[in-house]
């Protein structure tokens, strides 16, 4: 049975092979031990309730329960932007005109901005090659959703998330070449890495002051602003059927997207109810639907049958020690 579950530190060797099969550009993943270790104890701390609400990092971990194996990971940072600045480009467009020519031009321009301060982001959605088929990757997308639902107040009223911009085959990243790196004279992989591990100080000394024109941009660097890597679109996909949509920020770096949602208006967080748990050797379902504990301590979330009837769940045993509850505790169910 697959399993979303909390990260922990015993959980360094499948992080790092995750960050390893993400490739260049997957900001949240770096191939550094010493960060990703960081990381698991922030989300065990996280978990276990043992840092301000708002400095929480929660990393849940998509496994299989019957081999220990972990193919997944996705998360849900509580709050950006508010230790170290949380930077995007907005595509802003101007209007001008010129009456006595008739002529009317809009023009795109790339501003340097730091609007999403406090808001809580959704991220690190990344599987295994051979888990992308057969709804695991909705599951452990989801499931981000049915933590924020079971404590909101925990979150932030606005949740969005950053879409990861286009590479080339050859691991080249057309945005990066012709416009981020004439202010950031670096490999795309240190400017990466330094975004992650700094207080981002060297965004704020080295990034454009003012707005960049668009249409002056060499035409391989335009065809990307704003577009997702190929191996985000089923991503952008599961999120847009959650109710998140563009909102004008790219990243300064990939030019890949930014979506968002209110927090209350997450079709996930909107529809799933608390139900209280009964088990029973079998249960008759037509469908499977989505299933998670109530609280974020512990949390746990699987997608299996349940009969539903008034305000109680009936669950197999199989399920309900997944999640690790019993008859009489109170789950979350989405159907």
């Amino acid at each position: 049975m697959l399993v979303v579950r909390p990260a922990g530190p015993a959980d360094l060797d499948h992080l790092l092979e995750l960050a390893i099969l993400s490739g260049p550009g997957f900001t949240s993943l770096p191939e550094d031990p010493d960060q990703l270790s960081e990381r698991l104890d922030l989300s065990r701390d996280s978990f276990l309730g043992r840092m301000e609400p708002h400095e929480r990092w929660y990393t849940l971990m998509l496994e299989e329960s019957e081999t220990g194996d972990v193919d997944g990971i996705g998360s849900v940072k509580a709050s950006v932007g508010l230790k170290r600045p949380f930077f995007s480009f907005r595509v802003v467009n101007n209007a001008q005109s010129s009456p006595s020519l008739g002529i009317k031009l809009e023009q795109k321009t790339l501003v340097l901005v730091n609007e999403c301060t406090g808001w809580t982001e959704v991220g690190s959605l990344f599987l295994k090659a051979d888990r992308r088929k057969g709804g695991a990757g909705r599951l452990l997308s989801q499931s981000r959703y049915m933590l924020i639902g079971a404590e909101p107040e925990l979150f932030n009223e606005n949740v969005l998330a950053e879409l990861r911009g286009v590479f080339t085959p050859d691991g080249a990243c057309p945005f990066w070449d012709h416009v981020a790196h004439k202010f950031f004279p670096m490999d795309f992989d240190e400017a990466d890495r330094m975004t992650g591990a700094t207080d981002k100080q060297f965004i704020l000394d080295l990034a454009p002051r003012h707005p960049i024109y668009v249409e002056l941009l060499p035409e391989p660097a335009r065809a990307v602003i704003g577009k997702v890597h190929p191996q985000g679109v089923p991503a952008m996909a599961l999120l847009e059927s959650e109710g998140f949509r563009p909102n004008g920020l790219i990243d300064i770096f990939d030019a890949g997207p930014t979506v968002s949602c209110q927090r209350d208006n997450i079709r996930t967080v909107r529809d799933a109810r608390p139900l209280t748990v009964a088990v029973a050797d079998e249960v008759e379902a037509e469908l499977p639907g989505l299933i998670s504990t109530n609280s974020v301590g512990g949390f746990r979330a699987v997608r299996q049958r349940a009969h539903l009837e008034g305000d109680t769940a009936t669950l197999t045993r199989e399920t309900a020690d997944a999640l690790k509850v019993k008859a009489g505790d109170v789950v979350r169910v989405k159907t």
